[in-house]
C-alpha cells in the first residue's frame, strides 16, 4: 500500500505550470516514476497522445499509450479550485495514483494526491535527483 508520494521539484513545478497555462480549461498529464514498497517517486511527466483539454473535462485515449511500466498515474487540474476527486475522476482512475491540482495553481498546497478509493495520500516535493538543496537538507536534519 502506498503511503507517501514524492515529486521531484521540477516535476511539481511543471504540473502547476501546465495547469495554469491551460486555465480555464482542464489539463491532463501522465506521471512517470518509480514505485517502492510503500512509496512512489514521480520524476517525469508526459502529455498523453491525443489529449483533450476542455472546460470541465480532460481526457485521453489509452489505446495510444505505449507499454510503460514507469507510468504511475495521471495528473489533472480542477480549474474550479476543488481539490477532491469527483466520482467521474475515480471511475476513470488510471495507474496507482491520481494527482489533482486546484486553482490558483500557485503552490505545492494546490496539489492533492489520491489512491483509487479517493483517499488522500501524503506527498512531498524533493530536490531533483543529483541536485543539492540546502533548504531541503536543513528541514530533514542532514
Amino acid at each position: 500500500m502506498i503511503n507517501l508520494v514524492r515529486f521531484e521539484k521540477s516535476v511539481a513545478d511543471s504540473i502547476l505550470s501546465y495547469a495554469l497555462d491551460a486555465y480555464p480549461r482542464e489539463a491532463i498529464l501522465l506521471l512517470r516514476g518509480k514505485a517502492g514498497k510503500d512509496q512512489i517517486l514521480i520524476n517525469d511527466i508526459l502529455i498523453p497522445p491525443l489529449a483533450t483539454h476542455g472546460q470541465g473535462f480532460s481526457g485521453f485515449s489509452n489505446i495510444m499509450l505505449p507499454m510503460d511500466l514507469r507510468l504511475m498515474g495521471i495528473a489533472h487540474s480542477h480549474p474550479s479550485g476543488n481539490l477532491r476527486p469527483s466520482t467521474h475522476d475515480l471511475n476513470h482512475f488510471y495507474g496507482r495514483i491520481m494527482v489533482i491540482t486546484a486553482h490558483p495553481f500557485q503552490s505545492y498546497n494546490d496539489i492533492g494526491v489520491f489512491n483509487s478509493r479517493g483517499d488522500r495520500l501524503i506527498h512531498e516535493v524533493v530536490p531533483n535527483r543529483g541536485q543539492e538543496d540546502d533548504d531541503f537538507s536543513n528541514r530533514t536534519g542532514h
